[in-house]
């Protein structure tokens, strides 16, 4: 990528809830650091720099107005910086032009898509072109995938440190997870079910576990849809919502990490309830219970209180079993999930990707196989993140 970029990153979706959080967390966490240069984009300049007044960004950070259905505004876009940070979604409505023309421009793009049925047309429509213009595609950047793809990258480490070769069964265990579900978790999930009616031959990349994987078919994996009693854990686990799109970015990472985590490699991730009668009380309730909240889910744009994303978090366990043995980590997040946890994620990505990771050649990754353990670094240092072995 050319080194005359006017910025290392742009926000685009500044405006927007997610945006002004990513946009808030940049003023605190790198005001004063010169060697970050990023601005602020989206469809409307006022509110734009009604944003920029409340948060206090400084007078030197530019505006830059963009329109996702005027191509002429995203080419302008792409050719003033290295990376593109949207978290302008549904991605399937929204996304497209802004991808592709960070693809044929070699511009690296991150966002907080949890869309499988998108990613997985993109990355067979984009894969090659990408690869020929240098652009770095890092999709689910958000609380889908970040703790789940790093965490099992994190825990296999330490099972190769350990056994010298990789675990082939790895599940993940949400401990914790408190926090309101995003407005445009909702809303993607919405324009997916939407999009089966005029592409019905979406619906196998959304059941199988391996359709963002490269055309790979790995072997079967265990059937997280319903609960089921955890023997290793001695506790009732239950389905997670998010598990369908965490999963699928898992086995990527993998596929693009030439199979670090080996070609009969099995993840499954699941929701704990608690033992006993009452355990298997909750998890048939979390298994019948609609997540994203129906009609009072929040709409895009909208979000919790301060008060409420700081006092919310998450913990997830990752267990790697091998030789009869069990290896266990956890990630831990110190704000709710899919707000203020996500803004840190995807910010410290772009700037990871950006500024750590030369080396990285074009491509269309996930957080993992893009940037692992300096990611991992990153998040730990800046945003609130802890990677453990607990044993």
């Amino acid at each position: 990528m050319s080194d005359d970029k006017k910025f290392d990153l742009v926000v685009y979706g500044a405006s927007g809830f997610t945006g002004k959080l990513v946009v808030e967390y940049l003023v605190s966490k790198y005001k004063d650091d010169g060697s970050i240069s990023w601005a602020m984009a989206g469809r409307n300049l006022e509110k734009l720099q009604s944003v920029k007044d409340k948060i206090g960004v400084p007078s030197n950070i530019p505006l830059i107005q963009v329109d996702s259905n005027d191509l002429s505004s995203i080419k302008e876009l792409t050719s003033l910086t290295k990376c593109v940070l949207t978290t302008v979604g549904p991605y399937q409505l929204y996304g497209n032009d802004i991808l592709s023309e960070c693809v044929a421009s070699g511009v690296d793009y991150v966002d907080l898509c949890g869309e499988p049925g998108w990613m997985h047309e993109k990355i067979a429509q984009h894969r090659e072109e990408a690869k020929k213009s240098g652009s770095r595609i890092v999709f689910s950047c958000g609380f889908d995938s970040i703790p789940f793809d790093l965490g099992v990258l994190f825990v296999q480490n330490e099972v190769i440190k350990r056994f010298g070769k990789p675990s082939s069964s790895v599940r993940g265990r949400v401990r914790v997870m408190n926090g309101e579900f995003s407005g445009g978790t909702a809303a993607s999930l919405k324009a997916t079910m939407s999009s089966l009616k005029e592409k019905p031959h979406l619906f196998e990349a959304l059941i199988n576990p391996f359709s963002l994987s490269d055309g790979f078919a790995g072997p079967q994996q265990a059937d997280d849809s319903k609960p089921v009693y955890d023997e290793q854990l001695e506790t009732w686990v239950a389905p997670f919502f998010m598990a369908p799109i965490n999963t699928k970015n898992v086995h990527r990472s993998n596929a693009v990490m030439n199979h670090f985590y080996g070609e009969d490699f099995c993840y499954n991730e699941m929701w704990i309830s608690g033992p006993g009668e009452e355990g298997k009380a909750v998890a048939t309730a979390i298994a019948s219970a609609n997540p994203m909240g129906g009609d009072d889910a929040p709409k895009p744009g909208e979000g919790p209180s301060r008060e409420s994303r700081e006092n919310g978090g998450y913990d997830v366990l990752f267990c790697a079993d091998i030789e009869g043995q069990t290896v266990n980590a956890s990630v831990v997040g110190d704000m709710d999930p899919g707000y203020g946890s996500t803004s840190k994620m995807i910010t410290e990505s772009a700037i990871c990707l950006v500024k750590e990771s030369l080396e990285l050649v074009g491509g269309i990754y996930t957080p993992a196989s893009s940037m692992g353990e300096k990611l991992i670094k990153r998040l730990e240092a800046n945003a609130g993140l802890t990677f453990k072995i607990e044993g």
